[in-house]
C-alpha cells in the first residue's frame, strides 16, 4: 500500500515538470554484420517557476536515451531567481568551452528572443521576457552549459543585500536613483 502511495507522489511531482528535447545525436559503429546505431539525447527540464536542469543520456534506442537524459536533468536542477517571475534581475554573460552567451533582462512584452537551445532553457525556466545572444560555438551542449553558467551567476537583490549586510530597500532605491540621475545627465547634454 505504501509503495503505491510513493509511486503516486512521485508521478505527481514529476508531472509538474516540463521537458524539452534539445538535441539527438546518432552515432554508428561498424561491425561485422553492418552498422550498430547509438543515440545521445540532450534534454532540458523545468517547472516554469525558476527551477531548471539539463541532462544527457545515451542508449541504443531513442526513447531510452531520452528517459536517461530526463532522469539526469531531474538530479541536476538549479534554482534561478527571477524578477517579477518573468525576467532576469540583471544582464549577465556565461561561457563554456568555445561557447559564450549574453543574457539581458527585458521589459514586459518583449518575449523570448533567443535561439535554439537557449530558447528551450528559458521556456522551461518560466522566463517570459529576455534577450539572449550566442557568441562563438553553436554546439548545443556548449550553449546549454554556457547558459547554465550565466544563470548560476544570477543574483537577486535579496541575496546581494544579505551578502553586503544592507537592506533590500537601499539597493532597489539606489537603482532607481541611478536611473533618474542618468536621465538627468542625458537631458543636460
Amino acid at each position: 500500500m505504501a509503495r503505491n502511495e510513493n509511486r503516486d507522489n512521485r508521478e505527481e511531482r514529476d508531472s509538474e515538470f516540463i521537458d524539452r528535447l534539445v538535441h539527438i545525436n546518432r552515432v554508428a559503429k561498424v561491425v561485422k554484420g553492418g552498422r550498430r546505431f547509438g543515440f545521445a539525447a540532450l534534454v532540458v527540464i523545468g517547472d516554469q517557476r525558476g527551477r531548471v536542469g539539463f541532462g544527457h543520456g545515451k542508449a541504443r534506442e531513442v526513447p531510452e536515451a531520452i528517459r536517461k537524459a530526463t532522469e539526469s536533468a531531474k538530479r541536476k536542477m538549479i534554482q534561478v531567481p527571477l524578477r517579477e517571475g518573468r525576467t532576469l534581475h540583471h544582464d549577465i554573460s556565461g561561457r563554456h568551452g568555445a561557447g559564450r552567451v549574453q543574457l539581458r533582462a527585458a521589459p514586459a512584452g518583449t518575449g523570448i528572443i533567443a535561439g535554439g537551445p537557449m530558447r528551450a532553457v528559458f521556456e522551461v525556466l518560466g522566463v517570459q521576457d529576455v534577450v539572449a545572444k550566442s557568441i562563438g560555438s553553436s554546439n548545443p551542449y556548449n550553449m546549454i552549459h554556457a547558459t547554465f553558467d550565466a544563470l548560476l551567476k544570477q543574483g537577486s537583490p535579496r541575496l546581494v543585500a544579505a551578502r553586503r549586510g544592507k537592506k533590500v530597500s537601499d539597493l532597489v532605491s539606489r537603482r532607481r536613483d541611478d536611473a533618474q540621475s542618468d536621465a538627468e545627465v542625458e537631458t543636460a547634454n
